[in-house]
């Protein structure tokens, strides 16, 4: 549920023209630009070095410039750090501007701030559970995954308990939106299950701590939901990103060990089944089909819930963009959803949508 991520910043430098003119050796010299490369070193247990959306403190520049994307790869758990379009927009608003849609305006200097304070709540709210989990779980690791996969499915239920509550006032209605948060859960439920089929939820306490959790989490993102719906998908980006490095870390420690285990068989039939549209469904970045896991041991199983969770945290990053989700299956088949979509029938925030309502009538 939580990706690595590094960065690395080039600045040139040169000699002045008027240095150069009056020293004849630096006339007929070449110019070379000076490139320096500082890079960071990446701690998967660090929640603020893995998450790549906590913004900077620059001002907004007005000027085009080329953001680098991270994105996480599935092999060798490295990162690659890629090119992306040319866009006006700040790193300070941690990549709310959709870089596929050119008529997307970069956010203003008010709701740039606005972007950063509800990082900053995220961040520190994730640490907190962070610390909890780090003085209970220190070395019980399938009873932490319990606790993390608990927690982890909770926010696609929030987001469709309130979907569901903008459909019954027809204030919006896209499916897209509903397919892609329930493959999401789905995918959540198998991690929850091989956890259980390993005897993470054997002791009551540890069954007692996630649920109550679970029910403060879930509705406490109902509400961030339909206050700001960029905050609670940011939100659930940073339990991703956490969950993400967590069994990252886990896999070096343990890797040897684990490829002598077996795998659960709830995890053969999840990942191994024949029918995986819903295991395609929640992996907005990639193409249907792209991805096809083989199970030979439980290494092989926590190599899939790792890359799963970096998916999440994909998918998490592109709903920041307000309706900018769209099914992997409604891209391959070029589908309009416009029967589905009713004129004036979207909103970002119940407080939008109240107001779109009533202005609408």
């Amino acid at each position: 549920m939580a990706a690595a991520s590094l960065s690395s910043f080039s600045f040139s430098s040169s000699s002045s023209p008027s240095s150069s003119l009056s020293n004849p050796k630096l006339r007929n010299a070449k110019h070379t630009p000076l490139s320096i490369s500082t890079s960071f070193p990446y701690n998967p247990l660090s929640l603020h070095s893995s998450a790549s959306v906590r913004p900077s403190r620059e001002l907004i520049s007005r000027k085009p410039f080329v953001v680098r994307a991270a994105t996480l790869q599935e092999k060798d758990d490295k990162v690659v750090v890629e090119e992306s379009l040319r866009v006006e927009a700040s790193p300070d608003v941690g990549g709310m501007v959709d870089d596929d849609d050119p008529t997307t305006s970069p956010p203003g200097m008010f709701e740039g701030w606005v972007i950063r304070f509800e990082q900053s709540i995220n961040v520190f709210l994730t640490d907190i559970v962070i610390k909890i989990l780090d003085a209970l779980y220190h070395d019980r690791h399938y009873a932490r995954f319990f606790v993390l996969e608990t927690i982890a499915r909770v926010p696609y239920f929030s987001f469709i308990s309130v979907l569901h509550m903008y459909e019954s006032f027809g204030w919006w209605r896209r499916a897209d939106y509903l397919k892609v948060h329930f493959a999401e859960s789905w995918n959540e439920l198998h991690h929850l299950l091989i956890m259980e089929e390993l005897g993470g939820n054997s002791y009551w306490f540890d069954r007692f701590l996630a649920q109550h959790i679970a029910i403060f989490y879930y509705f406490m993102t109902v509400v961030m939901y339909a206050l700001s719906p960029r905050m609670a998908y940011h939100f659930s980006e940073c339990v991703e990103r956490h969950a993400y490095s967590t069994y990252d870390k886990f896999l070096k420690l343990q890797g040897e060990e684990l490829k002598k285990l077996p795998a659960p068989e709830v995890a053969i039939k999840y990942y191994m089944n024949e029918d995986l549209y819903l295991f395609d469904e929640f992996q907005t970045a990639r193409t249907p089909c792209s991805r096809r896991p083989n199970i030979e041991n439980l290494y092989d199983v926590f190599v899939n819930i790792r890359d799963d969770e970096a998916e999440h945290c994909k998918t998490m990053k592109a709903c920041q963009t307000h309706g900018s989700l769209r099914s992997p299956h409604s891209n391959q088949n070029s589908e309009d959803d416009s029967g589905c979509v009713l004129p004036g029938a979207d909103c970002e925030g119940i407080v939008d949508c109240v107001k779109k309502s009533i202005t609408s009538r």
